[in-house]
C-alpha cells in the first residue's frame, strides 16, 4: 500500500522544480519503464499491479511496491494508467564527450523547442534514426517532464540528453572544421545540398526558428523545400524527421 507521503512525492515529480530538487523523474507504462530498466537507469521506486513483471532484477536499493488498480489510478498522472510507474534518477552526461561526438557521428541540437509533445516526438524520431546525443538549450522543454517521457515511448532510455544555457555555449566547445547544419528559411535545398555523416544538426523554436547568435555559427544552412502553397511552415518534429531521414539516406 502506498502512503500519502509517497503519493505526494510521486505526483510532485510532475513539476520541474521538484524533479530538479530530487534529481529524479517519473516514467509510466510497461514499455517506458521496461526500456529504462533494461538500459540501466537506476530506479528508486517501482509501483505496479500484479499484472506487471520486471524484465530485470531490481536493485536492492529500489522500493518494489505492489498495489491495486485503484491505488494506481490515485497516483498515476495518466488518464488511463498502464500497470506500472517508476521513479528513476536523472542521468548525468559528460559534456566532454559531446565535444568529440560530432567528429564521427550526427548530434541533434534543439534551440528552445518548447512544446513537450514536440520534444518527446523528436527524441523518439532521433532514436529511430540512430542519433545517440541530443543537446538542448535551457529554453527547451524539460526532457524529463512526464509528458515528454511518455511521448518518447521508451526512446529516452537510449539517448544522452544534455542542456546548455545556449547553443553557442555548446558550439564553442567543438573542434574547428565540424559542420554545423541549421534549418532556416534562407537555406539551401536539402535535397541538393552536400551532407556529411557527422556534425551537428540544429532545429529551432516552433515560432521563431533558430536564434540570431546561433545562426551566426552555422556552417551550412539547409531548407526543406515547399511544394504546396498553403501551409506557412512545418511542425518542428516533422521537419526533424525529414531532415534526419535525408542525412541517413545519403550515408
Amino acid at each position: 500500500m502506498l502512503s500519502k507521503q509517497k503519493i505526494k512525492f510521486i505526483r510532485s515529480l510532475e513539476q520541474k522544480k521538484f524533479r530538479k530538487k530530487e534529481n529524479a523523474f517519473l516514467a509510466e507504462g510497461p514499455k517506458c519503464v521496461d526500456d529504462l530498466l533494461c538500459a540501466g537507469f537506476r530506479p528508486r521506486m517501482v509501483v505496479h499491479t500484479a499484472s506487471w513483471q520486471s524484465p530485470v532484477s531490481l536493485p536492492a536499493t529500489a522500493e518494489d511496491i505492489l498495489i491495486t488498480d485503484e491505488e494506481l489510478r490515485k497516483v498515476s498522472l495518466l488518464q488511463h494508467p498502464q500497470h506500472v510507474l517508476g521513479v528513476f534518477d536523472i542521468p548525468t552526461v559528460s559534456s566532454a564527450s559531446l565535444s568529440d561526438a560530432p567528429a564521427t557521428e550526427l548530434v541533434l541540437a534543439l534551440d528552445s523547442v518548447q512544446d513537450p509533445g514536440n520534444l518527446g516526438t523528436i527524441i523518439r524520431t532521433a532514436d529511430w534514426f540512430g542519433i545517440r546525443n541530443i543537446v538542448c538549450t535551457a529554453g527547451t522543454a524539460d526532457a524529463f517532464n512526464p509528458k515528454v517521457v511518455q511521448a518518447t515511448m521508451g526512446s529516452i532510455a537510449r539517448l544522452n540528453i544534455t542542456y546548455f544555457d545556449t547553443l553557442c555555449d555548446y558550439l564553442s566547445t567543438l573542434p574547428s572544421g565540424i559542420p554545423v547544419y541549421g534549418a532556416v528559411l534562407d537555406g539551401e535545398n536539402i535535397y541538393t545540398s552536400t551532407l556529411t555523416p557527422h556534425g551537428v544538426i540544429i532545429m529551432g523554436n516552433e515560432g521563431n526558428g533558430i536564434s540570431a547568435p546561433v545562426r551566426e555559427m552555422l556552417t551550412h544552412k539547409i531548407l526543406i523545400p515547399q511544394n504546396g502553397v498553403g501551409a506557412e511552415s512545418l511542425n518542428v518534429s516533422i521537419a526533424t524527421a525529414i531532415i534526419l531521414s535525408e542525412f541517413r539516406r545519403r550515408g
